[in-house]
């Protein structure tokens, strides 16, 4: 059985990814930073679909909470998918930014990741597939929020220079990049900035957290997608 990884997996669009995962017959190893109540609720949600997964709680905040993660992954036979999914993100103006604030964006949506990937390279067998969520606004930058941006775009960046690392493997590694999903957080926009957002969108909605797994599920499935930035949007800022 190969294994799978998806970080942040407890909620929302991770678990709906490990979901996916599940059902083409992955273990899945899910990570959670800080909800407990996600997590058991999550527990029971998987039990229905499979007994192949473990929740693990990981603090990617935290240096010292990767590396026994990333120690502990040594384990296993072999890390065969990785979905680098949990980010963190935060609203503060340039000027409210501190050194800390900005380091621990970075940490946690960049630095957590090329770290587990260099710690891991040794498990990651050939034709192995690597999925990084990105985001829109990576592409299309977002005023209230700098630091995501900013490190959303180095996750895209990231993701496109370790093709060359794995290069001659068969291994992938692609980006997803989605705009607006219903998600927990979503959901609690008022009703007006919604219909904002949905006035930009040729579709007219937000994305459903399975599409996204469903585009994750391309990557993982096709062996030539490698390299690619993949937007999820429904077509956002077509005007």
């Amino acid at each position: 059985m190969k294994n799978a990884v998806v970080t942040g997996a407890t909620k929302g669009i991770g678990l709906a990814i490990a979901k996916m995962l599940l059902r083409e017959g992955y273990f899945v190893t899910l990570t959670y930073a800080h909800d407990e109540e996600a997590a058991k609720a999550c527990r029971l949600e998987l039990s229905e679909i499979s007994a192949n997964f473990e929740i693990v709680k990981v603090d990617q905040a935290d240096k010292e909470s990767m590396r026994t993660f990333a120690s502990n992954l040594k384990s296993k036979p072999s890390i065969d998918c990785l979905i680098c999914n949990a980010g963190t993100t935060l609203r503060k103006n340039l000027q409210e930014i501190s050194d800390e604030d900005w380091e621990q964006v970075m940490q946690v949506n960049v630095n957590s990741y090329l770290f587990l990937i260099r710690d891991l390279f040794d498990k990651i067998p050939a034709d192995s597939r690597i999925v990084f969520i990105g985001s829109l606004m990576a592409i299309h930058p977002h005023g209230t929020s700098l630091a995501y941006g900013v490190t959303k775009s180095a996750v895209h960046a990231l993701a496109l220079n370790l093709v060359k690392c794995f290069e001659g493997t068969n291994t992938t590694v692609n980006v997803i990049a989605p705009g607006f999903v219903e998600t927990e957080w979503q959901k609690e926009k008022p009703q007006q900035i919604r219909q904002n957002i949905y006035n930009k969108t040729a579709i007219k909605r937000f994305a459903l957290v399975e599409e996204v797994a469903d585009a994750v599920k391309f990557c993982i499935s096709n062996p030539f997608v490698n390299g690619s930035v993949i937007e999820i949007s429904g077509g956002y800022s077509f005007k």
